[in-house]
């Protein structure tokens, strides 16, 4: 359940764009999609999605906000059913969808309270990100992607603010969480022991090849701890009710 929602606390505008996205991502990955199809996955639950999902601090959640981010993670967990042969807990993975989309309009809420103005350069800058992320070229393309479906650019670029106050709240909880050379040794040593698990007759890379990526992925792990911690906090003083 922590890493669904993770996911969605830390990428939030980039879950959305590749969920505006998904049908022309699938027709480029062409025997990826294909594999996919071959499998017959199922299809998602959606009776009884109340219009309400959940409240919280009178904010609402709505069922159609609710069944296309559920369409997503069902998309996901069906994919890996298929592949493990355990069959979804649909109940289970609608809470777990829920929960995160809670725990995700909580931390926006304290975004939103805390940081009023944010810089032109970083909404730039996270825009740059976000195109990149998601294999186009420009600026351009993605507001005509998403146009196509349905989202007009003043709406984008209030989700690429939003996203610009989140990074920068969860800069200000974190405080300095450069990782030390301990750390970074450490997470080379654990990535090098589970490829041997796993048996990979690869050869492992050297550390000097990987550590600055190293460095970064135990600071996101840092951060994805600091952003756990402080939704929890915030949780305790909202008023939070789901109606699944």
């Amino acid at each position: 359940m922590r890493k669904t929602w993770m996911i969605m606390l830390t990428f939030t505008f980039t879950i959305l764009v590749l969920a505006a996205c998904g049908n022309g991502d699938k027709s480029d990955k062409g025997s990826e999609g294909e594999k996919e199809a071959s499998l017959e996955l199922p299809e998602p639950d959606l009776e009884g999605i109340p219009d309400i999902v959940a409240e919280i601090n009178g904010d609402e959640i709505t069922k159609e906000e609710f069944e296309s981010m559920y369409q997503q993670q069902f998309q996901q967990a069906a994919l890996q059913s298929q592949l493990s042969g355990q069959e979804v807990d649909q109940d289970q993975l609608k809470e777990q969808t829920a929960e995160g989309m809670v725990n995700q309009r909580i931390l926006t809420q304290e975004a939103n309270n805390r940081i009023s103005e944010v810089l032109e350069e970083d909404v730039n800058n996270t825009m740059d990100e976000v195109v990149k992320q998601n294999g186009m070229e420009t600026k351009e393309e993605l507001l005509a992607a998403l146009k196509d479906q349905g989202m007009e650019e003043k709406e984008v670029m209030e989700l690429i603010e939003t996203q610009v106050k989140i990074e920068q709240l969860i800069a200000e909880e974190s405080g300095d969480i450069e990782p030390t050379d301990e750390e970074v040794k450490k997470a080379y040593e654990n990535m090098k022991a589970q490829q041997e698990e796993m048996g990979s007759e690869e050869e492992f890379p050297a550390f000097d090849e990987i550590e600055s990526d190293l460095k970064q992925q135990v600071k996101q792990q840092k951060e994805m701890e600091v952003t756990e911690t402080l939704v929890e906090k915030l949780k305790k003083d909202a008023d939070v009710t789901i109606y699944l």
